[in-house]
């Protein structure tokens, strides 16, 4: 890899939680100077404890405009801006089951990606880079999953259309499988059955972590080489 991390600014929205949170800790381990913003109260203080002062953290939510510019001033230049914030409610029905309004809700998230990047641009440093995430439903559809999936895409190909008109900063989109995070926590106890289940038919046959999509984030920050690309992080559930 050929961008070392160590001094550079790294600003993570959707960054207190999950693999967002997960990112934030592996570019700080790098040397990064790194700013991780979430919505919820109890994450950022909860990512705050994590943090002990290694890394900044801020609240924003990636439709408050205002915010994310608060913030970005603060940071100056940006070199990886990096969104990883889910943005809006996904509901998990058959399509014709959903109301439009229902449906429309899931593309929040791709407003808010876009909010992220129209906000952050001026101050991205001219080799900077810019990564977002998707998720395996994008191109590896189950029943129930079409707002998921729609919206999956269309951030795959915003990310592509970006990175051709912003060249040569660099845009790239993550795109995690199952993954063990607190989405999942409402299973309860029934969580790792549950999740070994749904992952019994994937080439890798286990969850993956959050740690393991961070490393995708980390590769597509330091690898100068790769733009407008796709890094899966699914254990193999798109071929399975």
């Amino acid at each position: 890899m050929s961008n070392n991390l160590a001094g550079k600014n790294v600003v993570i929205i959707g960054g207190t939680a999950g693999i967002g949170l997960a990112a934030a800790i592996a570019a700080s381990d790098l040397g990064a100077n790194v700013w991780a913003a979430g919505r919820s109260e109890g994450h950022i203080e909860s990512a705050k404890a994590i943090s002990n002062g290694k890394f900044e953290v801020r609240q924003a939510d990636t439709h408050d405009a205002e915010a994310l510019e608060a913030i970005f001033k603060e940071v100056g230049t940006i070199d990886h801006l990096v969104s990883a914030a889910v943005g809006g409610e996904r509901t998990l029905k058959p399509f014709l089951e959903q109301t439009e309004d229902q449906f429309k809700a899931a593309y929040d998230k791709l407003w808010g990606y876009g909010k992220v990047v129209r906000t952050g641009a001026p101050y991205l440093a001219e080799d900077g880079s810019i990564t977002l995430v998707s998720g395996s439903p994008a191109r590896k559809i189950n029943p129930s999953q079409s707002a998921l999936s729609c919206v999956g895409a269309s951030v795959e190909n915003m990310v592509r259309c970006l990175a051709v008109e912003m060249a040569p900063i660099r845009v790239n989109v993550v795109s995690p499988g199952t993954v063990d995070t607190a989405m999942f926590d409402w299973m309860g106890d029934e969580k790792g059955g549950k999740l070994s289940a749904m992952t019994a038919g994937h080439l890798i046959k286990r969850a993956g972590s959050s740690e393991e999509v961070a490393a995708g984030m980390i590769f597509v920050m330091q690898n100068n080489f790769v733009t407008g690309t796709t890094v899966d992080v699914d254990g193999g559930r798109i071929l399975s």
